[in-house]
């Protein structure tokens, strides 16, 4: 059988997707121990045990200045700016996302400026919103906005803009208007995808509140990274980032299943 015609099952997919981890783990510990032979100092590849000793205080051990336990501090607060700004950046897009797809002439006129702000790289607005909306949360969550909702917009209204034709035409027929055909015909069929979008989107929200974090914060998951950077502490470093991708992990796991259950049409099946 090609390959090409081989269907992997589920517990298999599993087996498979844990097999590159595992060897990444085993090559980074095998790594860490011919360094740390080496020089028992080293601190760019830290040993298992040397990240649990870095990492015990801030889980575990409340600060002595805030009284916070700093990890759980961090997280909480690095979830807070990225939900905001992806529930203003989802909103924002689904409600653009349709005009412009049904609406040709709307299209036509703000189109091209989505398209321009799209191509602006967010990271280059930083200063600006920093000098305009301040040093506080405001500016971290209009990063965010700012950086992943003109091509969640343009995703959605290509998407919507391309949908049967057939469609609209039955619904005129049948005597809808345009913000009919908006919510009933255009809205449920771009549900699904506004959700793969929203996926798509995860990683570069996460780059933008990164940033943003480590330019200007006190609290946060990006910016207790790039403060402990100047001591060179990898034992907090690497805990922090792969807490950072197990979190985005579950988070596209999550809009994953929420798609499947809430349009099961959207991904093949017939019930």
């Amino acid at each position: 059988m090609r390959w090409v015609n081989r269907q992997v099952r589920r517990s298999d997919a599993v087996l498979l997707g844990a097999v590159p981890i595992v060897l990444l783990l085993l090559v980074y510990l095998f790594l860490a121990v011919s360094r740390h032979a080496a020089n028992p100092f080293d601190k760019i590849l830290p040993l298992p045990q040397g990240m649990v000793t870095g990492m015990v205080p801030l889980l575990f051990q409340p600060d002595q200045l805030s009284g916070q336990y700093v990890f759980w501090a961090d997280t909480l607060a690095s979830l807070e700016r990225l939900g905001l700004g992806l529930a203003i950046a989802t909103a924002t897009s689904l409600v653009v996302g349709l005009v412009l797809g049904v609406l040709p002439p709307v299209r036509a006129t703000i189109g091209p400026l989505v398209t321009g702000i799209a191509v602006i790289p967010p990271i280059a607005l930083l200063p600006i919103l920093f000098i305009a909306l301040g040093l506080g949360e405001t500016a971290k969550v209009a990063l965010i906005v700012i950086g992943i909702t003109p091509v969640m917009v343009r995703d959605i209204a290509a998407y919507v803009g391309s949908l049967p034709r057939e469609q609209i035409v039955k619904a005129q027929t049948l005597g809808a208007g345009s913000w009919q055909i908006m919510l009933r015909v255009a809205l449920p069929q771009a549900l699904p995808r506004l959700i793969h979008a929203l996926r798509l989107a995860l990683g570069p929200a996460w780059v933008f509140l990164i940033s943003a974090e480590a330019i200007a914060s006190d609290i946060g998951l990006g910016y207790r990274i790039f403060l402990v950077r100047r001591y060179l502490s990898m034992d907090v470093i690497i805990p922090y980032v792969a807490w950072i991708a197990l979190l985005a992990i579950v988070m596209d796991v999550a809009l994953a299943q929420l798609s499947k259950r809430a349009f099961p049409w959207a991904h093949g099946a017939s019930h």
